[in-house]
């Protein structure tokens, strides 16, 4: 009896974050798209930044950071929600560079 033919492994997916630059948590603490919660977000996708541009707060022992961008480019993906606990170096934003 001749032994079955082997399927190739199926091709991995490409990397979908392959040439997007990350924006991380500088720090532990609470993740915040906007100032307050009746104010919008301060960025979305599809929005462009600079390096000084505030992305988000972290709030870390009752004090609120703000984030900056750090980098050039158009917000691809937020990977976190308002409200959401994130760690030091969890990335907060996928963005593609100009």
């Amino acid at each position: 009896v001749a032994a079955a033919p082997v399927a190739a492994p199926a091709a991995a997916p490409a990397d979908s974050t392959a040439g997007l630059l990350k924006i991380e948590s500088p720090m532990v603490g609470t993740f915040y798209a906007s100032p307050s919660p009746d104010k919008p977000a301060f960025i979305t996708a599809g929005a462009s930044v600079g390096p000084g541009t505030v992305v988000c707060l972290v709030e870390a022992m009752k004090i609120f950071n703000e984030i900056n961008a750090g980098v050039s480019g158009t917000v691809e993906r937020i990977l976190v929600k308002s409200g959401d606990p994130v760690e030091f170096g969890q990335v907060l934003f996928l963005v593609k560079p100009s």
